[in-house]
């Protein structure tokens, strides 16, 4: 199993990657932004970075930029399907790839096999015996948890709208409670 630190703003590229990523067996962290990222490497050690171009605070090409230097970890950057991408700017920054969101399974993972595939993290000797299970750490951030309600109301909003209606409807027309 390998650890994957993947840093995007959108909630629903979070959901979506990780979701891919741990069907595999792999271990996430998400995080919402590359500040948040650049801090949580240390700690979390992990053996891939997949780090969106346009986040807040620090930006895709510089969270790349800082991981080549101190770490030399293998970052693959991500942006949007019509998102300007300088190439330039990505040989620069040494990224080790490029992938186009929304993401495919068989993409993302074709993306990240050659640097995850086999590769084990080392156990401590007691725990060795014991089952791994992956566990994914995620920063609360109140945009991102504004960001999932909207997406959840959207959803459900016409449905909630048809009810209350109806009951508008009926104590309006004189009808106890509606239908339902």
């Amino acid at each position: 199993m390998s650890r994957i630190l993947l840093a995007d703003d959108s909630p629903h590229a979070q959901r979506i990657g990780e979701r891919i990523l741990r069907d595999e067996g792999h271990e996430v962290i998400t995080v919402s932004d590359g500040k948040v990222a650049m801090l949580r490497l240390e700690d979390a050690q992990p053996d891939l970075i997949i780090a969106d171009l346009s986040m807040p605070e620090v930006s895709g090409f510089e969270l790349c930029e800082y991981i080549k230097r101190t770490s030399g970890s293998p970052v693959i950057l991500t942006a949007g399907p019509v998102e300007a991408v300088d190439e330039k700017q990505v040989d620069r920054v040494r990224a080790d790839g490029l992938l186009r969101k929304p993401f495919e399974a068989s993409a993302l993972l074709e993306s990240i096999g050659r640097f995850v595939s086999g590769r084990k993290r080392a156990a401590a000797p007691a725990a060795r015996t014991a089952p791994v299970t992956p566990r994914s750490v995620v920063v609360i951030d109140p945009e991102q948890v504004r960001a999932a309600v909207t997406v959840a109301l959207d959803s459900a909003m016409s449905g909630l709208v048809d009810q209350i209606t109806e009951k508008v409807v009926a104590v309006l027309s004189g009808r106890k409670g509606g239908a339902g």
